[in-house]
């Protein structure tokens, strides 16, 4: 993962954007409504939770992904979002947390009402233990592991009415003996089970194309983020990469025209969500250009 820089604020311009009314809550060209990853604003909802949820709904984000709950009540969030005009549809969990207590998750998942409950990042088949082990990178045999208690949890998940996913990174597509792990997940995991959040962005990161992605699997992904990154040209994935640049959608190098185009074709999508991983301006500057790249954007 590249690093995460700090958040940048200004009191000065999250009271003129919160001050915004008005914007259309549906993002085209999907024809879905504008959607946020709250890992975006994870800064933000520890300090005001309810006032940021607010913020985000000024701009005219209408549903949002969550990414924790700041230790909340499911009655205390859906409260919250109900209050902001926003539905919470998707939630991030990582594997490890769902390994351990995948009940727990799906029944706060269950209460809260959504849709989706999606594995936010990989797990190791034996987690490497003691305080001074360093943290080694997953095998095959790992990935085939995860993706194999993907379909558990899927089957779990079904029966409680929630869909269960998996989001990938950039490592997913980084070839291990040859072979592409996001690849063997495809492979192994039942359609009828799992479905796939398609993080777009992470997918250029890691040297390969949403588009072709979308194009040869039509029916495995119910989900995309959207992000940007300045990648520096000609260079390939790997641990010796130059570290790409987050920035906000439309100045970086990721034309979504192209890759909106192919996820419409699939009819599969269900949400979108801007994932904002860190600001070189004021936040909610950054939030409403976003919110303008994929509300103006035409395919």
């Amino acid at each position: 993962m590249i690093s995460r820089r700090s958040f940048l604020s200004s009191a000065t311009a999250t009271a003129a954007y919160v001050a915004i009314a008005g914007r259309p809550a549906v993002a085209q060209p999907l024809g879905l409504p504008l959607g946020i990853q709250l890992y975006s604003v994870r800064q933000q909802l520890t300090q005001d939770y309810e006032g940021t949820l607010a913020q985000l709904s000024s701009l005219g984000y209408r549903e949002v992904e969550a990414a924790g709950f700041n230790k909340r009540s499911a009655a205390d969030v859906k409260l919250a979002m109900q209050k902001a005009n926003l539905r919470c549809v998707s939630s991030h969990v990582p594997f490890g947390e769902l390994h351990q207590h995948f009940d727990d998750h799906l029944a706060y998942s269950k209460e809260l009402g959504v849709e989706f409950l999606i594995c936010s990042s990989p797990g190791m088949k034996t987690p490497s233990e003691g305080p001074n082990t360093t943290r080694r990178s997953l095998t095959l045999d790992d990935w085939r592991y995860n993706a194999e208690q993907f379909n558990i949890m899927g089957e779990k998940a079904n029966a409680a009415g929630i869909r269960f996913g998996y989001h990938n990174h950039f490592h997913e597509f980084i070839a291990v003996d040859g072979v592409v792990p996001y690849m063997e997940i495809l492979r192994i995991t039942d359609p009828a089970k799992v479905t796939l959040e398609l993080d777009c962005g992470w997918t250029v990161v890691g040297g390969f194309k949403p588009v072709e992605v979308l194009r040869d699997h039509p029916n495995r992904f119910s989900m995309l983020h959207v992000k940007d990154f300045k990648v520096p040209a000609g260079t390939t994935a790997g641990p010796d990469s130059p570290e790409p640049t987050v920035t906000e959608l439309g100045l970086g190098s990721i034309d979504y025209r192209p890759i909106l185009q192919q996820a419409a074709k699939t009819q599969k999508i269900k949400h979108m969500f801007v994932e904002q991983e860190a600001f070189d301006m004021p936040y909610m500057q950054s939030l409403k250009v976003d919110a303008d790249y994929i509300q103006n954007l035409k395919v």
